[in-house]
């Protein structure tokens, strides 16, 4: 028999083929569920996170999710193994009065520091990395810009992409968004930077690649659309 755990999702973001969800108990334990499949790189299917009516969550659903045990891996200690044969169900919609009751109040998005050339604050090293106890993280900002630009231009790298700009606790950051809503949006804009207002952002740490572990914005909550 599979264990249900019922979160607030706060991110249903791009990993590969898949996607990465996770979402905290709104309990007052500031638990985070990240549910995982069984491959390699624990992307979650279309097919593996779909209601009984094969819509996929949203960001704000209250979702019941069927798991069969913890599957911590390095700092993703909020991992826990899906159970594929069961439907999610959808349990309502948080609100902004819910999140501010999870907001978290870190000193800092974990190790500050270490920089892309386009990004500020925006990598960890693998070794740093793994003495880290947790990779999700929901605060809220008040000065978020989106950037729309294509930093590989110059080396023929036509690709646009999206960064966030914002600080916190008195750090700034420039981190990739992984949001699929916001690069759908956003994409599709001319390239420049985007002014957006008080905003909650889940913050996640994603897979180790070439000896760093990226912070990427996995989800971005406006306060003006809910």
């Amino acid at each position: 028999m599979a264990l249900v755990k019922t979160f607030v999702c706060l991110a249903n973001s791009r990993k590969l083929s898949g996607r990465c969800v996770a979402g905290m108990v709104d309990d007052g334990s500031g638990e985070w569920v990240r549910p995982v499949s069984a491959r390699p790189n624990r992307e979650v299917s279309a097919l593996e996170r779909q209601y009984r009516d094969r819509s996929d969550p949203n960001v704000l659903d209250i979702v019941s999710v069927p798991l069969l045990r913890p599957q911590p891996h390095d700092f993703q200690s909020e991992n826990w193994i899906l159970d594929p044969d069961y439907y999610w169900e959808k349990n309502g919609t948080a609100g902004w009065r819910g999140l501010l009751r999870l907001e978290q109040h870190p000193s800092a998005l974990w190790i500050n520091g270490s920089s892309t050339y386009h990004g500020n604050n925006d990598h960890i090293s693998t070794e740093e990395a793994v003495t880290l106890t947790d990779s999700l993280k929901l605060i809220r900002v008040t000065n978020l810009t989106l950037q729309v630009h294509a930093p590989g231009v110059m080396f023929g790298d036509q690709r646009i992409v999206l960064r966030a700009c914002f600080s916190y606790a008195g750090h700034e950051y420039i981190l990739r968004v992984t949001d699929p809503q916001y690069e759908l949006e956003y994409l599709a804009k001319p390239e420049g930077v985007y002014e957006l207002g008080e905003s909650f952002l889940t913050v996640s740490l994603g897979e180790p690649y070439e000896g760093y572990v990226y912070k990427l914005v996995a989800a971005i909550i406006e306060r003006v659309k809910i």
